[in-house]
């Protein structure tokens, strides 16, 4: 899905019938998809390609709390800090960091934030084949792709959203 066809969905627009969503907050989720185009700009323009999101964006939720995601990238780009440094070169808040040490307290929210969800409320993860910490319902711990496949609110499957540069 091109960036443009996200601000034109559902998932922005909100479902055909309403009345059963009738607090399904537009405005947020424009402007969490305006957010999403900042980052997919800066992570295309260091030459990542295969972006992804996922999380309460992409149900039915009517207010998100913010958009989940993951990119592939070489290992050797990541762990050589280059990846960080280029795209905070890009980045006027300089976001762009992984470290946990980095991780703020946000007021009535359990886990710490990266700034990245600070600043913009999404939170992108380098994926290079590595696990996530997410573990299946056999407590075998997945790859982002599998763990993205599925609800952490029920364990349901569900599709995730490949960010396209056109239509």
């Amino acid at each position: 899905m091109s960036l443009q066809q996200l601000r034109e969905s559902l998932l922005v627009t909100g479902p055909q019938d309403i009345s059963e969503h009738v607090n399904w907050d537009v405005g947020w989720r424009r402007k969490l998809v305006e957010n999403l185009t900042v980052l997919v700009d800066q992570l295309w323009r260091v030459g990542i390609t295969e972006i992804f999101i996922d999380g309460s964006f992409v149900e039915d939720k009517n207010h998100p709390n913010d958009i989940d995601g993951y990119f592939e990238c070489e290992l050797e780009y990541l762990a050589s800090g280059e990846l960080q440094r280029d795209l905070n070169l890009l980045d006027t808040h300089k976001i762009w960091t992984w470290d946990s040490a980095s991780r703020r307290a946000y007021r009535g929210y359990p886990k710490r934030q990266l700034p990245m969800w600070h600043v913009y409320r999404i939170e992108l993860y380098p994926h290079y084949g590595q696990l996530c910490g997410i573990r299946d319902k056999y407590g075998h711990e997945l790859e982002f792709p599998s763990a993205f496949r599925r609800s952490r609110r029920n364990g349901e499957p569900r599709g995730i959203i490949k960010i396209g540069r056109t239509s």
